[in-house]
Order: C-alpha cells, then structure tokens, then sequence
C-alpha cells in the first residue's frame, strides 16, 4: 500500500535534494558487427546501435515526464571496441570513432562507452591499434568515451599497457588544449573493470553480457546528507543505519526506472547501480557528507574511515533493495564533480595522497583531477599504476581519470562545464618513476588471486 508520507518524502527529494536518476544505459553488444572488412564492420555497428536505441532517449523523457522523476543522462555502452576491430584486415580505429559519434548523434544520446580495449594480461588483435588511437579519437569526437583496463586480481598489472597509458592520458590532453583538455576527461584507466557499469566515462559493454540490456546508475549524495542533518547528533551506529535506510530507498527509485524502461524497450533489465554520485551543484556532493557526519572539512584526518563507513553502508542498503545491483555501486569520489571536495581541494586540505587513501574504501579512484601541465607521462602512468595496485590487493575495481592542464600550473584552475564541473590544478610529487615504469613486463598477480 502506499504511503502518503512516503510520496512526500521522495517528492522533497527530488525537489529540494538533488535526488535524480543519473543515467539510463543501454548496453549493446557488437559482437555480429564484426567482419574483415573495416566499411562493413561500420555499417553494421551503425545499423545496429541506430536499431537498438531508437527510443532510448524518448523512453527515457516519457518515464521522467510520467513518474517527475529526473533522468539527467540517457546513454549507450557497447562491446569493447578492440574486440570488433579484432578480425578486420585494415584496422581504422577512428573511423570506428566517428561511426559511433555518428550514431550517437543519430539517437541523441549524451554519450556512447565502449571505445576499450581489455589488456590486463596482455596484447590481443587489434589492442593496440585501438588504445594509440584514443587521443585522436577523443579530439575529433564529442560523444564518444574510452577505457582501457590494465589490471586485475587475478591477472595482475600489465606495466606495458600503464606505461603506454601515461602518454596516452598526456596526447589526449595535447590534442585538446584549444578545449581545456577535455580529452582526458573522457578516459578511464581501470583496474578490476565491471563489465555492467552505466557510468560514463568508464562503461562498456562486457563480452559477459546480453545482446542488449538495460542498466541503470542512481544518485542521491544530498538525499543522504539531508538526512543526516535531521538526525541531528546521533552515535555512529545510528548513522550508518539512516544511511543504509537512505539508500534502500534510493536504489528502489532505480529499481522502478530500470524496470519500466526495460518493459517499454522490450530489452532484459540489467543492473541497477547505488553508486552516490555527485555533482557541482551546491548541496549535492559526497565531501558534504563526509563534513556532516563529522569532519570540519573533506581530507581531514578521519576522512578515510568515515568515507569507508558510508560506502560500506550505501552498499548494505541498496544490495536489500534490488536483486539485481552491479557496476560500481558505491561513493564516487570526483573532485571536479563535487562541490564540496573542489572547496577542500582549493584550501589545500585534500592532497592526491589522501585521495589515494580514499580509494582503498570506495567506489572507483583518482577520479576528475587536474594535475600541471607540466607532468610527465612516467608520472602519469605511476598514479596509474600506484591506482591498480589499490584495486588489485584488495580485489576492487580502481581506475585513474586524470587531467594534465596543458600550459597551467599548480593553484590554476580548469573549467569543463556541465556535470564535469570544474577545479583547481592539485600538485603531484615530482620525483621521477621513469625507471621502474621502463622495466615494462607484468606486476604479477597477487597470491589472493588463487581462490579456485
């Protein structure tokens, strides 16, 4: 039966709290697509994306209009694009590239995932031609996003793809420069990659999944802290029980979404993911609540352990309301996405180290961070690596979507727009790792890894 107080309750939410569906995605797989031919494999990706997601986005405004939930996001992953080039003869990456924005345009979405390539373990068929390729990729598209995931648990780190990556992320901020390097801002480096994941940059369609899907990515950062601000002053225990009641009802906001947008597409229903993620509007934003359970400002010492405490009871709490959560599902830690953590990044209070820390308990990694334009690529592929090793210990998906400010330095601030946001150039310890990045070879999988 419904509840009256209930509906209020998630109409202030939505009204006064932020609270939103952040993204419908539709994954697609494009396995059929391939063929030796690069011309027929773009016709067939085209074709076949342009089929599928035909009434992705106006399912998606009907559902919003209907329910007066807000949907912000309406996009589409697909199979990792190595994997498609794999069998052609004449591999054109870009060309690939622009067949997607193509049909990205075609069907209005806000973005298109999956311009990836899979190389924990190594190199396969049309890896490398794929991952040289994302700068230019990046530059000459504005709907298309990329990743490339170098490591995992149980296949360890592959040090040639990280090295190859660090002066990837740095080509792409090249490239872009004109456009305040907004090339690398479309590029996640995974370690342990989900293969259902909706967000962007990062989604792709896993070669695991169904033809076609439909996953879902909540967000509620101000729900929570609203929350916790009624609550008053409460022992931890309590807080982590309002979080966990938060989020349950969070999750069944996505849950409803992802299940009417299934029934309408005729497509099979996915996941949904819980994953609190923040925006650049005042309000909305994980620090907030890291500030609100205690801590004068986000980076402060305990910030660790009270981030560690709301992943855990975010999880808890959506995992009961919906038989089906995947992706990340977790906080999301994006300093240029979120308000309260650009402020603690500004007053110098969160540094990248603990950020680095940050990441060992909760969702995702060294997200949206500006760092000089000055920065090596060595530099970069050691946060990466230094990232990977986070996610590889402690069998966790970790990823590195750092921006190198071409022509700015430190204290300097870069502006993206939208739900990227904006934020201040944090320092990076400039002692070089060049060495040990040019050894190349694998970082071996941990001994944790042989659980069969």
């Amino acid at each position: 039966m419904l509840n009256t107080r209930d509906i209020l309750e998630t109409i202030t939410m939505i009204q006064e709290e932020n609270l939103d569906i952040r993204t419908i995605t539709m994954g697609i797989s494009l396995l059929d697509c391939c063929h030796s031919d690069m011309d027929t494999v773009c016709e067939r990706v085209y074709e076949k994306i342009t089929r599928c997601a035909k009434d992705l986005v106006k399912t998606g405004e009907d559902i919003e209009r209907e329910y007066g939930i807000p949907i912000i996001n309406k996009r589409i992953s697909i199979t990792p694009a190595a994997m498609v080039l794999a069998a052609c003869e004449k591999k054109d990456p870009l060309k690939l590239a622009q067949t997607l924005e193509k049909a990205a345009q075609t069907v209005g979405v806000n973005f298109i995932g999956g311009f990836s390539a899979l190389v924990q373990k190594g190199f396969a068929a049309g890896d490398r031609e794929l991952i040289e390729a994302i700068p230019e990729a990046l530059a000459q598209t504005e709907h298309v996003c990329a990743s490339v995931n170098i490591g995992s648990t149980k296949a360890g780190i592959n040090m040639d793809a990280v090295a190859l990556m660090g002066r990837v992320v740095r080509r792409a901020a090249e490239l872009t420069a004109d456009r305040n390097c907004i090339g690398p801002a479309k590029l996640v480096v995974f370690c342990n990659a989900p293969e259902d994941n909706p967000f962007m940059a990062g989604a792709f369609h896993g070669p695991g999944e169904p033809d076609c899907v439909i996953n879902v990515g909540v967000s509620g950062p101000g729900v929570v802290r609203a929350a916790l601000a009624k609550a008053g002053n409460c022992d931890l225990t309590a807080v982590a029980d309002l979080i966990k009641r938060t989020a349950f009802k969070i999750t069944r906001m996505g849950q409803l979404v992802a299940k009417e947008a299934s029934r309408r597409l005729g497509v099979p229903f996915g996941i949904v993911d819980l994953s609190l993620a923040p925006t650049p509007a005042v309000g909305d934003s994980v620090a907030y609540i890291l500030e609100e359970i205690g801590l004068e400002q986000c980076g402060a010492c305990g910030t660790t352990a009270t981030l560690a405490m709301l992943n855990d009871a975010v999880k808890k709490g959506g995992v009961m309301a919906s038989s089906h959560v995947g992706g990340l599902s977790g906080a999301f830690i994006p300093v240029t996405e979120d308000a309260g953590m650009i402020a603690a990044a500004r007053s110098g209070c969160l540094r990248l180290e603990k950020l680095e820390a940050m990441t060992a308990v909760c969702s995702v990694g060294l997200d949206m961070i500006n760092i000089p334009g000055d920065t090596s690529p060595e530099i970069i592929a050691a946060i990466i690596a230094d990232e990977a090793a986070i996610g590889m210990i402690n069998n966790k998906a970790t990823a590195v979507r750092v921006i190198p400010a071409i022509g700015k330095e430190v204290g300097e601030e870069l502006s993206f727009g939208g739900l990227l946001g904006s934020g201040p150039i944090m320092p990076v310890n400039t002692a070089s790792p060049a060495k040990f990045i040019h050894r190349g070879g694998r970082i071996p999988a941990p001994l944790q890894s042989l659980r069969n």
